[in-house]
Order: C-alpha cells, then structure tokens, then sequence
C-alpha cells in the first residue's frame, strides 16, 4: 500500500474536526518527504535530536508536534521553531518553556500531559497536581506559553472499555480546568489522545488530535514513544 493510500485509508476514520499527527519517529526523512508531497504538514516526534535533524532536512512550513517526554535541558533546542509541546509534565517544564519562549520572542504552544493509564511508566500530572498547579501559579505567570490542552495516553491494552474509561477521565478533567481556569480562552480547546490502536475510540470520547504512527507508516520499536 502506498503512502498516499495509507494517509486515505486513516482519514477516512478521522472527522474534519479532529487533527491527525502522523508520527514519523525512526522513519526515514525520505518517507516524510513523501507524505508532505501527499500534501501533509503536521508531523510528530517523540525526541530531540532526531526532531531536529529532519527539521533541518526537510521543508521549512512543516508543523512539528513534540510528543515524547521533553527534558528541560532540551526545550531550549526546540524553543525556536516547534509548532506544539504535547507532553509539558511539570511545573519545572513550564517554567524553562516559558523562559525560552522569552528568548526567542514569541509564545510557544503546549499542551498538559496527564496520567490516565494504569501503566506507570507514562508521564503526566495526577488530576489532583494538575488542580493544585493552577490553583499556586496562575497562567499569568507564564507569559510566553499558550496551553491550548491536554494530553494523555491510555494503558496500552486490548481493553477497549478500559480504555474508552481513560479518555473520558481525560475529557472530564479538561472540562473541569476549561470552566475553572480556561472561561473566557477559546485557544484552550484541544485534546490530544489517541494512536494507532485507539483512536477511533478517543475520537468518540472527545479527542481533537490523534497521534498515528503505524497505521500510516508501519510498525516500528514503539517501546519508549508516545505515538504508536
């Protein structure tokens, strides 16, 4: 199957309201080169370096999603150019976002990750630090942020009750911050859950983004990313 037939076959799944982020992590940049000339433009990856090598290789009006778990020694690697942080976990996280996004003069895009799975090897705030987040540092404290959302990744089971239970703890919380915190913000209106495995059911329980790596691209070592 052709990539452009891939890309088709996915997005006929995928409503016009709900964002697909093909996830390209260890794929070579040649693949990608295919899917922009498809006519694609938002891709994710889950680390650094290998974010930047293909920003550097690749066409300059690609929107590069950062999915995985971001150190903060590295933001200031990505601070310049990346279109959205999916996986912003804690509050020292923010902090050096927001201090990079002041050097580099402009407002970087993030999304709050928060832990729904069962596994705990995921990332994310607990609902009750995400609450307590807010409640201690206003969003006027981070200036050169934008949180658009949340994001958060389902246990990685054949369960599907399980996990629509994940997603809609997800989509709950984000109602709570959005009437709380978010009012009068109407940037502040995107859910970033679902991959390859679940995202139709993430679809059905809210979700405005999907992060599709191996329905689009094949099957890759998906052990430590964020976008299967």
């Amino acid at each position: 199957m052709s990539i452009t037939e891939r890309f088709e076959s996915v997005k006929q799944n995928i409503p016009g309201n709900v964002l697909l982020i093909a996830v390209t992590k260890t794929h070579p940049v040649e693949l990608i080169q295919s899917s922009y000339d498809y006519g694609y433009r938002h891709f994710g990856e889950n680390k650094v370096q290998e974010l930047i090598a293909k920003k550097e290789a690749l066409p300059d009006d690609i929107v590069w999603h950062m999915i995985g778990h971001l150190q903060s020694n590295k933001v200031k690697l990505i601070a310049p150019f990346v279109g959205l942080i999916h996986g912003v976990d804690s509050l020292k996280l923010l902090k050096t976002i927001d201090k990079e996004g002041k050097k580099n003069h402009r407002v970087i895009p993030c999304l709050l990750q928060i832990h729904i799975a069962e596994e705990q090897t995921k990332f994310g705030f607990s609902p009750d630090e995400i609450r307590a987040l807010f409640e201690t540092h206003p969003l006027k404290e981070f200036e050169n942020i934008e949180i658009r959302g949340l994001m958060g990744m389902a246990t990685f089971t054949e369960d599907k009750n399980q996990v629509r239970r994940e997603f809609k703890i997800l989509k709950t919380i984000f109602e709570e911050l959005k009437q709380t915190w978010f009012l009068n913000t109407p940037y502040f209106k995107e859910l970033s859950m679902g991959m390859s495995d679940d995202y139709q059911v993430a679809i059905e329980e809210g979700s405005t983004m999907v992060r599709v790596g191996s329905a689009l691209f094949g099957e890759r070592d998906y052990l430590s990313g964020q976008g299967k």
